[in-house]
Protein backbone atom coordinates (compact mmCIF):
# COMPACT_ATOMS: atom_id res chain seq x y z
CA UNK A 1 0.00 0.00 0.00
CA UNK A 2 1.02 3.64 -0.44
CA UNK A 3 1.31 5.45 2.86
CA UNK A 4 2.10 9.04 3.81
CA UNK A 5 3.16 9.87 7.36
CA UNK A 6 2.88 13.53 8.35
CA UNK A 7 5.42 14.23 11.06
CA UNK A 8 8.85 12.63 11.30
CA UNK A 9 9.34 12.83 15.04
CA UNK A 10 9.45 9.85 17.34
CA UNK A 11 6.07 8.31 16.49
CA UNK A 12 6.04 9.23 12.82
CA UNK A 13 9.56 8.05 12.05
CA UNK A 14 9.30 4.76 13.92
CA UNK A 15 5.86 4.02 12.46
CA UNK A 16 6.90 4.95 8.93
CA UNK A 17 10.09 2.91 9.07
CA UNK A 18 8.32 -0.17 10.45
CA UNK A 19 5.46 0.07 7.94
CA UNK A 20 7.97 0.24 5.10
CA UNK A 21 9.66 -2.82 6.59
CA UNK A 22 6.33 -4.63 6.15
CA UNK A 23 6.60 -3.93 2.42
CA UNK A 24 4.46 -0.79 2.13
CA UNK A 25 5.65 2.24 0.15
CA UNK A 26 6.03 4.99 2.75
CA UNK A 27 6.86 8.68 2.57
CA UNK A 28 7.62 10.47 5.85
CA UNK A 29 6.92 14.19 5.67
CA UNK A 30 8.19 17.00 7.87
CA UNK A 31 8.45 20.77 7.52
CA UNK A 32 11.88 20.78 9.14
CA UNK A 33 14.21 20.81 6.12
CA UNK A 34 17.31 20.09 8.17
CA UNK A 35 15.67 17.03 9.71
CA UNK A 36 14.63 15.69 6.30
CA UNK A 37 18.08 16.29 4.82
CA UNK A 38 19.66 14.50 7.78
CA UNK A 39 17.29 11.55 7.36
CA UNK A 40 18.18 11.33 3.69
CA UNK A 41 21.82 11.06 4.78
CA UNK A 42 20.90 8.30 7.19
CA UNK A 43 21.25 10.46 10.33
CA UNK A 44 18.55 9.81 12.94
CA UNK A 45 17.06 12.80 14.82
CA UNK A 46 16.35 10.55 17.83
CA UNK A 47 18.11 7.69 19.56
CA UNK A 48 16.13 4.47 19.26
CA UNK A 49 17.96 1.12 19.15
CA UNK A 50 17.74 -0.50 15.71
CA UNK A 51 15.98 2.39 13.98
CA UNK A 52 18.93 3.50 11.85
CA UNK A 53 19.38 0.07 10.27
CA UNK A 54 15.67 -0.28 9.46
CA UNK A 55 15.62 3.16 7.86
CA UNK A 56 18.78 2.48 5.85
CA UNK A 57 17.56 -0.89 4.63
CA UNK A 58 14.19 0.34 3.44
CA UNK A 59 15.57 3.50 1.84
CA UNK A 60 17.94 1.26 -0.10
CA UNK A 61 15.03 -0.94 -1.19
CA UNK A 62 13.08 2.12 -2.35
CA UNK A 63 10.22 1.58 0.08
CA UNK A 64 10.96 4.55 2.37
CA UNK A 65 11.42 8.17 1.38
CA UNK A 66 11.55 11.54 3.14
CA UNK A 67 10.11 14.83 1.93
CA UNK A 68 9.19 18.34 3.00
CA UNK A 69 6.37 18.42 0.42
CA UNK A 70 3.07 17.02 1.61
CA UNK A 71 1.03 17.24 -1.60
CA UNK A 72 2.71 14.66 -3.88
CA UNK A 73 2.73 11.94 -1.21
CA UNK A 74 -0.87 12.55 -0.09
CA UNK A 75 -2.23 12.58 -3.66
CA UNK A 76 -1.24 8.96 -4.23
CA UNK A 77 -1.66 7.64 -0.68
CA UNK A 78 -4.14 4.99 0.36
CA UNK A 79 -3.58 5.99 3.99
CA UNK A 80 -2.33 9.25 5.48
CA UNK A 81 -1.14 9.03 9.07
CA UNK A 82 -1.10 12.19 11.17
CA UNK A 83 1.79 11.82 13.63
CA UNK A 84 2.57 15.37 14.72
CA UNK A 85 3.18 16.55 18.27
CA UNK A 86 0.43 17.31 20.78
CA UNK A 87 2.34 19.01 23.63
CA UNK A 88 0.64 20.42 26.69
CA UNK A 89 -0.82 23.83 25.93
CA UNK A 90 0.74 26.64 27.87
CA UNK A 91 -1.44 28.06 30.56
CA UNK A 92 -4.13 25.40 30.94
CA UNK A 93 -2.56 21.96 30.35
CA UNK A 94 -4.91 20.94 27.53
CA UNK A 95 -3.36 19.11 24.59
CA UNK A 96 -2.21 21.59 21.95
CA UNK A 97 -3.94 20.37 18.78
CA UNK A 98 -2.82 23.19 16.51
CA UNK A 99 -0.33 20.97 14.65
CA UNK A 100 -2.94 18.25 14.16
CA UNK A 101 -5.53 20.64 12.77
CA UNK A 102 -2.97 22.39 10.55
CA UNK A 103 -2.00 19.02 9.08
CA UNK A 104 -5.66 18.21 8.45
CA UNK A 105 -6.22 21.48 6.59
CA UNK A 106 -3.12 21.03 4.46
CA UNK A 107 -3.64 17.39 3.55
CA UNK A 108 -7.31 18.00 2.67
CA UNK A 109 -6.25 20.04 -0.35
CA UNK A 110 -4.30 17.13 -1.84
CA UNK A 111 -6.72 14.23 -1.39
CA UNK A 112 -7.45 12.28 -4.56
CA UNK A 113 -9.86 9.34 -4.57
CA UNK A 114 -10.83 7.41 -1.47
CA UNK A 115 -8.29 7.99 1.29
CA UNK A 116 -8.10 6.94 4.92
CA UNK A 117 -6.76 9.61 7.28
CA UNK A 118 -5.55 7.93 10.46
CA UNK A 119 -4.62 9.84 13.61
CA UNK A 120 -1.53 8.38 15.29
CA UNK A 121 -0.95 11.46 17.43
CA UNK A 122 -2.25 11.17 20.99
CA UNK A 123 -5.37 13.33 21.01
CA UNK A 124 -8.31 13.96 23.37
CA UNK A 125 -11.63 12.26 22.79
CA UNK A 126 -13.58 13.97 20.02
CA UNK A 127 -10.54 15.19 18.07
CA UNK A 128 -11.31 12.88 15.16
CA UNK A 129 -14.70 14.56 14.77
CA UNK A 130 -13.00 17.93 14.36
CA UNK A 131 -10.42 16.55 11.92
CA UNK A 132 -13.27 15.14 9.84
CA UNK A 133 -15.06 18.50 9.91
CA UNK A 134 -11.92 20.43 8.92
CA UNK A 135 -11.16 18.13 5.98
CA UNK A 136 -14.70 18.25 4.61
CA UNK A 137 -14.92 22.01 5.08
CA UNK A 138 -11.58 22.51 3.29
CA UNK A 139 -12.35 20.03 0.51
CA UNK A 140 -16.10 19.26 0.26
CA UNK A 141 -15.44 16.83 -2.60
CA UNK A 142 -13.04 14.68 -0.61
CA UNK A 143 -13.83 10.98 -0.39
CA UNK A 144 -12.27 10.39 3.02
CA UNK A 145 -12.64 8.31 6.16
CA UNK A 146 -11.06 9.64 9.34
CA UNK A 147 -10.01 6.94 11.80
CA UNK A 148 -8.21 6.82 15.12
CA UNK A 149 -5.16 4.55 15.36
CA UNK A 150 -3.24 5.40 18.54
CA UNK A 151 0.34 4.29 19.04
CA UNK A 152 1.56 2.24 22.00
CA UNK A 153 5.32 2.55 21.60
CA UNK A 154 7.72 2.56 24.52
CA UNK A 155 10.81 4.65 23.93
CA UNK A 156 13.86 2.41 23.87
CA UNK A 157 11.73 -0.55 22.80
CA UNK A 158 9.66 1.00 20.03
CA UNK A 159 10.75 -1.26 17.16
CA UNK A 160 9.81 -4.43 19.01
CA UNK A 161 6.59 -2.82 20.25
CA UNK A 162 5.55 -2.02 16.67
CA UNK A 163 6.47 -5.46 15.36
CA UNK A 164 5.00 -7.42 18.29
CA UNK A 165 2.18 -5.30 19.70
CA UNK A 166 -0.12 -6.35 22.50
CA UNK A 167 -2.96 -4.99 20.41
CA UNK A 168 -3.72 -2.70 17.46
CA UNK A 169 -6.60 -0.33 18.15
CA UNK A 170 -8.54 1.27 15.29
CA UNK A 171 -11.49 3.58 15.82
CA UNK A 172 -13.58 3.40 12.69
CA UNK A 173 -17.06 3.73 11.19
CA UNK A 174 -16.48 3.24 7.45
CA UNK A 175 -16.36 -0.35 6.18
CA UNK A 176 -14.01 0.62 3.34
CA UNK A 177 -11.61 2.09 5.89
CA UNK A 178 -11.83 -1.07 7.96
CA UNK A 179 -10.65 -3.09 4.97
CA UNK A 180 -7.81 -0.66 4.29
CA UNK A 181 -6.57 -0.65 7.88
CA UNK A 182 -6.79 -4.45 8.01
CA UNK A 183 -4.52 -4.58 4.97
CA UNK A 184 -2.07 -2.08 6.50
CA UNK A 185 -1.62 -4.29 9.55
CA UNK A 186 -2.07 -7.64 7.80
CA UNK A 187 1.54 -8.75 8.54
CA UNK A 188 0.90 -8.29 12.26
CA UNK A 189 -2.58 -9.78 12.13
CA UNK A 190 -1.12 -12.94 10.59
CA UNK A 191 1.10 -13.15 13.69
CA UNK A 192 -2.09 -13.07 15.78
CA UNK A 193 -1.69 -9.56 17.15
CA UNK A 194 -5.24 -8.58 18.24
CA UNK A 195 -6.75 -6.06 15.85
CA UNK A 196 -9.37 -4.25 17.91
CA UNK A 197 -11.97 -2.24 15.99
CA UNK A 198 -14.08 0.18 17.97
CA UNK A 199 -15.66 3.61 17.62
CA UNK A 200 -13.39 6.57 16.95
CA UNK A 201 -14.07 8.25 20.29
CA UNK A 202 -13.52 5.00 22.17
CA UNK A 203 -10.19 4.50 20.43
CA UNK A 204 -9.05 8.00 21.37
CA UNK A 205 -9.96 7.39 25.00
CA UNK A 206 -8.22 3.99 25.12
CA UNK A 207 -4.85 5.65 24.62
CA UNK A 208 -5.33 8.17 27.43
CA UNK A 209 -6.91 5.67 29.79
CA UNK A 210 -4.05 3.22 29.29
CA UNK A 211 -1.36 5.79 30.00
CA UNK A 212 -3.20 7.16 33.02
CA UNK A 213 -3.58 3.67 34.49
CA UNK A 214 0.13 2.91 34.08
CA UNK A 215 1.04 6.27 35.60
CA UNK A 216 -1.18 5.46 38.59
CA UNK A 217 0.49 2.05 38.92
CA UNK A 218 3.96 3.62 39.05
CA UNK A 219 2.86 6.26 41.53
CA UNK A 220 1.12 3.70 43.73
CA UNK A 221 4.33 1.69 44.08
CA UNK A 222 6.33 4.83 44.84
CA UNK A 223 4.01 5.59 47.74
CA UNK A 224 4.23 1.97 48.89
CA UNK A 225 8.03 2.36 48.76
CA UNK A 226 7.80 5.25 51.23
CA UNK A 227 5.64 3.13 53.48
CA UNK A 228 8.11 0.24 53.25
CA UNK A 229 10.95 2.44 54.45
CA UNK A 230 8.98 3.44 57.55
CA UNK A 231 7.58 -0.04 58.22
CA UNK A 232 10.82 -1.96 57.74
CA UNK A 233 9.63 -3.80 54.63
CA UNK A 234 11.26 -4.26 51.21
CA UNK A 235 9.39 -2.72 48.27
CA UNK A 236 10.99 -5.06 45.74
CA UNK A 237 9.60 -8.07 47.58
CA UNK A 238 6.23 -6.34 47.88
CA UNK A 239 6.26 -5.65 44.13
CA UNK A 240 7.10 -9.27 43.35
CA UNK A 241 4.47 -10.52 45.75
CA UNK A 242 1.65 -8.52 44.24
CA UNK A 243 2.97 -8.72 40.68
CA UNK A 244 2.61 -12.48 40.63
CA UNK A 245 -1.13 -11.92 40.93
CA UNK A 246 -2.22 -12.12 37.29
CA UNK A 247 -4.92 -9.54 37.94
CA UNK A 248 -2.16 -7.03 38.71
CA UNK A 249 0.88 -8.13 36.69
CA UNK A 250 4.55 -7.41 37.31
CA UNK A 251 5.11 -4.48 34.93
CA UNK A 252 5.30 -0.87 36.09
CA UNK A 253 5.77 -1.89 39.73
CA UNK A 254 9.35 -0.65 40.12
CA UNK A 255 9.79 2.04 42.74
CA UNK A 256 11.84 5.04 41.69
CA UNK A 257 12.04 8.82 41.43
CA UNK A 258 8.76 9.27 39.54
CA UNK A 259 7.64 8.99 35.93
CA UNK A 260 8.59 11.36 33.14
CA UNK A 261 8.93 11.32 29.36
CA UNK A 262 6.90 12.44 26.41
CA UNK A 263 3.66 10.60 27.21
CA UNK A 264 2.65 10.10 30.83
CA UNK A 265 3.03 13.71 32.07
CA UNK A 266 1.23 15.41 29.19
CA UNK A 267 -1.35 12.66 28.63
CA UNK A 268 -2.46 12.46 32.25
CA UNK A 269 -2.77 16.24 32.33
CA UNK A 270 -4.73 16.36 29.06
CA UNK A 271 -7.07 13.61 30.30
CA UNK A 272 -7.67 15.54 33.53
CA UNK A 273 -8.55 18.68 31.59
CA UNK A 274 -10.89 16.84 29.21
CA UNK A 275 -12.68 15.19 32.12
CA UNK A 276 -13.06 18.49 33.94
CA UNK A 277 -14.52 20.09 30.80
CA UNK A 278 -17.07 17.28 30.63
CA UNK A 279 -17.94 17.73 34.30
CA UNK A 280 -16.56 14.32 35.28
CA UNK A 281 -13.30 14.96 37.14
CA UNK A 282 -10.91 12.04 37.52
CA UNK A 283 -9.78 12.32 41.13
CA UNK A 284 -7.42 9.34 41.02
CA UNK A 285 -5.58 10.73 38.01
CA UNK A 286 -5.46 14.21 39.52
CA UNK A 287 -3.87 12.79 42.67
CA UNK A 288 -1.44 10.71 40.60
CA UNK A 289 -0.15 13.83 38.86
CA UNK A 290 0.18 15.74 42.14
CA UNK A 291 2.01 12.89 43.91
CA UNK A 292 4.38 12.38 40.99
CA UNK A 293 5.23 16.08 40.84
CA UNK A 294 6.16 16.19 44.52
CA UNK A 295 8.10 12.92 44.44
CA UNK A 296 10.91 14.27 42.26
CA UNK A 297 11.88 16.97 44.76
CA UNK A 298 11.40 14.43 47.55
CA UNK A 299 14.15 12.34 45.93
CA UNK A 300 16.46 15.35 46.06
CA UNK A 301 15.68 15.67 49.76
CA UNK A 302 16.56 11.99 50.12
CA UNK A 303 19.98 12.68 48.62
CA UNK A 304 20.49 15.67 50.90
CA UNK A 305 19.52 13.61 53.95
CA UNK A 306 21.97 10.87 52.95
CA UNK A 307 24.68 13.54 52.85
CA UNK A 308 23.95 14.53 56.44
CA UNK A 309 21.37 17.21 55.71
CA UNK A 310 23.67 19.77 54.08
CA UNK A 311 25.04 19.76 50.52
CA UNK A 312 26.05 23.42 50.26
CA UNK A 313 29.28 23.65 48.33
CA UNK A 314 29.53 19.87 48.02
CA UNK A 315 29.84 18.00 44.74
CA UNK A 316 27.00 15.59 43.92
CA UNK A 317 27.35 13.35 40.87
CA UNK A 318 24.24 12.31 38.92
CA UNK A 319 24.28 9.18 36.75
CA UNK A 320 21.44 9.11 34.22
CA UNK A 321 19.69 12.16 32.82
CA UNK A 322 17.09 10.80 30.39
CA UNK A 323 13.69 9.84 31.76
CA UNK A 324 14.43 6.16 31.04
CA UNK A 325 17.27 4.12 29.51
CA UNK A 326 17.74 3.46 25.79
CA UNK A 327 16.53 6.89 24.72
CA UNK A 328 17.93 10.41 24.51
CA UNK A 329 14.61 11.93 25.59
CA UNK A 330 14.90 14.43 28.44
CA UNK A 331 11.27 15.51 28.51
CA UNK A 332 9.95 15.72 32.08
CA UNK A 333 12.87 13.62 33.29
CA UNK A 334 13.10 13.29 37.08
CA UNK A 335 16.76 14.20 36.77
CA UNK A 336 15.85 17.76 35.77
CA UNK A 337 13.88 18.39 38.95
CA UNK A 338 16.35 16.55 41.18
CA UNK A 339 19.30 18.51 39.85
CA UNK A 340 17.49 21.82 40.22
CA UNK A 341 16.52 20.99 43.81
CA UNK A 342 20.11 20.02 44.65
CA UNK A 343 21.37 23.25 43.14
CA UNK A 344 18.75 25.18 45.10
CA UNK A 345 20.27 23.61 48.22
CA UNK A 346 23.72 24.84 47.22
CA UNK A 347 25.22 21.67 45.72
CA UNK A 348 27.68 21.59 42.86
CA UNK A 349 26.36 19.05 40.35
CA UNK A 350 28.23 16.86 37.88
CA UNK A 351 26.41 14.45 35.57
CA UNK A 352 26.79 11.75 32.96
CA UNK A 353 24.36 9.98 30.62
CA UNK A 354 25.20 7.57 27.76
CA UNK A 355 22.83 9.23 25.23
CA UNK A 356 21.20 12.31 26.77
CA UNK A 357 24.14 14.68 27.16
CA UNK A 358 23.46 16.81 24.09
CA UNK A 359 19.85 17.49 25.05
CA UNK A 360 20.80 17.93 28.70
CA UNK A 361 23.25 20.72 27.90
CA UNK A 362 20.44 22.82 26.50
CA UNK A 363 18.21 22.22 29.53
CA UNK A 364 20.59 22.41 32.48
CA UNK A 365 22.72 25.27 33.76
CA UNK A 366 25.83 25.19 35.92
CA UNK A 367 26.25 21.43 35.56
CA UNK A 368 29.61 19.82 34.85
CA UNK A 369 29.24 16.98 32.35
CA UNK A 370 31.58 14.02 32.68
CA UNK A 371 32.95 11.95 29.83
CA UNK A 372 32.02 8.74 31.66
CA UNK A 373 30.66 7.72 35.09
CA UNK A 374 34.10 7.86 36.70
CA UNK A 375 34.92 11.29 35.32
CA UNK A 376 31.61 12.60 36.71
CA UNK A 377 32.20 10.90 40.07
CA UNK A 378 35.70 12.25 40.71
CA UNK A 379 35.76 14.27 43.92
CA UNK A 380 32.02 13.74 44.54
CA UNK A 381 30.57 13.31 48.00
CA UNK A 382 27.62 11.31 46.68
CA UNK A 383 26.92 9.30 43.54
CA UNK A 384 23.22 9.25 42.62
CA UNK A 385 21.74 6.79 40.11
CA UNK A 386 18.66 8.41 38.56
CA UNK A 387 18.27 6.40 35.33
CA UNK A 388 18.90 2.64 35.18
CA UNK A 389 21.18 2.46 32.14
CA UNK A 390 22.93 -0.91 31.74
CA UNK A 391 26.25 0.95 31.78
CA UNK A 392 25.68 1.65 35.50
CA UNK A 393 24.87 -1.93 36.55
CA UNK A 394 28.42 -3.23 36.92
CA UNK A 395 30.56 -0.29 37.99
CA UNK A 396 34.02 -0.66 39.52
CA UNK A 397 33.37 0.40 43.13
CA UNK A 398 36.98 0.06 44.17
CA UNK A 399 37.88 2.59 41.50
CA UNK A 400 34.97 4.81 42.51
CA UNK A 401 36.02 4.70 46.16
CA UNK A 402 39.54 5.79 45.22
CA UNK A 403 38.36 8.88 43.33
CA UNK A 404 35.32 10.01 45.35
CA UNK A 405 35.55 12.31 48.33
CA UNK A 406 32.98 10.21 50.20
CA UNK A 407 31.98 6.64 49.25
CA UNK A 408 28.20 7.17 49.20
CA UNK A 409 25.83 5.68 46.62
CA UNK A 410 22.20 6.82 46.46
CA UNK A 411 20.47 4.28 44.22
CA UNK A 412 17.09 5.71 43.19
CA UNK A 413 16.42 2.78 40.84
CA UNK A 414 17.39 -0.12 43.16
CA UNK A 415 19.70 -1.66 40.58
CA UNK A 416 22.11 -2.85 43.30
CA UNK A 417 21.73 -4.90 46.46
CA UNK A 418 23.32 -4.13 49.80
CA UNK A 419 25.34 -7.34 49.58
CA UNK A 420 27.04 -6.01 46.44
CA UNK A 421 27.87 -2.62 47.92
CA UNK A 422 28.90 -3.29 51.52
CA UNK A 423 32.14 -5.20 50.75
CA UNK A 424 33.44 -2.07 49.00
CA UNK A 425 32.90 0.12 52.04
CA UNK A 426 30.26 2.30 50.43
CA UNK A 427 27.40 3.98 52.22
CA UNK A 428 24.31 2.82 50.39
CA UNK A 429 20.82 4.32 50.25
CA UNK A 430 18.07 2.92 48.04
CA UNK A 431 14.31 3.30 47.64
CA UNK A 432 11.69 1.42 49.65
CA UNK A 433 14.01 -0.75 51.72
CA UNK A 434 14.19 -0.89 55.52
CA UNK A 435 16.86 1.09 57.37
CA UNK A 436 18.83 -2.02 58.29
CA UNK A 437 19.34 -2.71 54.58
CA UNK A 438 21.41 0.47 54.27
CA UNK A 439 25.09 0.86 55.01
CA UNK A 440 25.04 4.40 56.35
CA UNK A 441 27.89 6.91 56.63
CA UNK A 442 27.78 6.27 60.39
CA UNK A 443 28.62 2.60 59.77
CA UNK A 444 31.57 3.61 57.63
CA UNK A 445 32.87 5.99 60.29
CA UNK A 446 32.52 3.31 62.97
CA UNK A 447 34.23 0.66 60.87
CA UNK A 448 37.07 3.02 60.03
CA UNK A 449 37.58 3.83 63.72
CA UNK A 450 37.76 0.13 64.58
CA UNK A 451 40.17 -0.67 61.79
Amino acid sequence: MRIAVIGSGYVGLVSGACLSDFGHDVTCIDKDERKIEALRRGEMPIYEPGLDSIVAGNVKMGRLAFSTELGPAVEVADVVFIAVGTPSRRGDGHADLSYVYAAARELAQSLRGFTVVATKSTVPVGTGDEIDRIIRETNPAADVAVVSNPEFLREGNAIDDFRRPDRIVVGIADERARQVMTEVYRPLYLNQAPLVFTTRRTSELIKYAGNAFLAMKITFMNEIADLCEEAGANVQDVARGIGLDQRIGSKFLHAGPGYGGSCFPKDTLALIKSAQDLGKPLRLVETTVAVNDTRKRAMARKVIAACGGDVRGRKISILGLTFKPNTDDMRESPALTIIQALQDAGARVAAYDPEGMEQARSLLENVTFGSDPYDAAEGAEALVIVTEWNAFRAMDFQRLKSIMATPLLVDLRNIYRKEEIRPHGFAYVSVGRPAEDYLSPLHIARDAAQA
